[in-house]
């Protein structure tokens, strides 16, 4: 017995050990440790490399995320290349002389999809209905496992009429549940069921 207590204090010392660890990692990507000079958040430079951030983001977080309902995200897709930055400077003078290709390209450097990728149906729900048809089945073999192997034949107490009958007389000889039950139901003076 105690050493199945000492044991679980080691295990207690050592895992309280590895949390301080990582809360001490933690620490300084809190905003309050950055407020008194720690290391603080990574920069949006560690973070996205060169992507250019265009706005406020989702959550005031400049991040990356394909939404519907926050069309805009807060950085580009995609780093500018040597190519891209062409196609940058050239969309800033007049849209008729780009090419389809060109927008397209342009579009897919700052968007990953578009709104119709986003839109378009996943096919989840086949997955969903597939696992619901194998639960049910599994559950139909369990059932039918049970019913052959597990249990035994019911009594014919209860599968055959005579007896049952004579069971029910039984009870109403005994005068069993005589307020709500079924002596209740049973008339002793003329020997019937009451209507």
């Amino acid at each position: 017995m105690i050493e199945s207590w000492i044991a679980m204090a080691t295990v207690t010392g050592t895992l309280l050990r590895r949390c301080s660890r990582l809360s001490a990692a933690a620490a300084p990507l809190s905003t309050s440790a950055r407020a008194l000079g720690g290391g603080g958040l990574p920069t949006v430079v560690e973070r996205h490399g060169n992507r250019m951030v265009i706005g406020y983001g989702f959550n005031g977080e400049p991040n990356y995320i394909d939404r519907v309902d926050y069309p805009i995200p807060a950085v580009r897709f995609k780093e500018d290349n040597a190519q891209i930055k062409v196609l940058r400077e050239k969309e800033r003078g007049d849209w008729k002389k780009l090419t389809k290709e060109e927008v397209q390209e342009l579009y897919r450097a700052t968007f990953c999809r578009s709104f119709a990728e986003m839109q378009a149906p996943t096919g989840e729900w086949k997955l969903v209905l597939g696992g619901t048809m194998l639960a049910c089945s599994i559950a139909v073999w369990i059932y039918l496992f049970m019913k052959v192997f597990v249990y035994e034949k019911l009594p014919d107490t209860i599968t055959n009429p005579e007896k049952v009958e004579a069971q029910v007389q039984r009870m109403i000889d005994l005068r069993m549940n005589p307020v709500q039950g079924i002596a209740s139901e049973w008339d002793y003076e003329k020997g019937q069921w009451k209507n």
